[in-house]
């Protein structure tokens, strides 16, 4: 079983940065494509940003690009998130989430994660 958690949310002003931190444990982590979503109320669960097995190569949705940026940490068992330029509507749950099939590409897509942690909010005041 692989258990996530996340870390690192909270409440900030328009402009300022945070960074999440997801640490896995229950696998061999380095081995496995790992993605961020959000989810802001009302609305569905969104992707953020995705990396691959040995963080090489790094997805992002348009609304993020050139603000944020994933990376890893696979001697940690970590993914992070660093988030710059935060806007309000940057406010939403941000979960991290992993594939179960080795050494695939990521994808933006959340059913194709098997694990997910519980979420950290990030609030972003204007």
């Amino acid at each position: 079983q692989v258990q996530l958690v996340e870390s690192g949310g909270g409440l900030v002003q328009a402009g300022g940065s945070l960074r999440l931190s997801c640490v896995a444990s229950g696998r061999i982590f380095g081995s496995y494509a790992m993605g961020w979503f959000r989810q802001a109320p009302g609305k569905e669960r969104e992707f953020v940003a995705a990396i691959n097995w040995d963080g090489v190569s790094t997805y992002y949705a348009d609304s993020v690009k050139g603000r944020f940026t994933i990376s890893r940490d696979n001697a940690k068992n970590t993914v992070y998130l660093q988030m710059d330029s935060l806007k309000p509507e940057d406010t939403a749950v941000y979960y991290c989430a992993a594939k179960s099939i080795p050494y695939v590409i990521p994808s933006r897509r959340s059913d194709e994660y098997r694990y997910w942690g519980q979420g950290t909010q990030v609030t972003v005041s204007s």
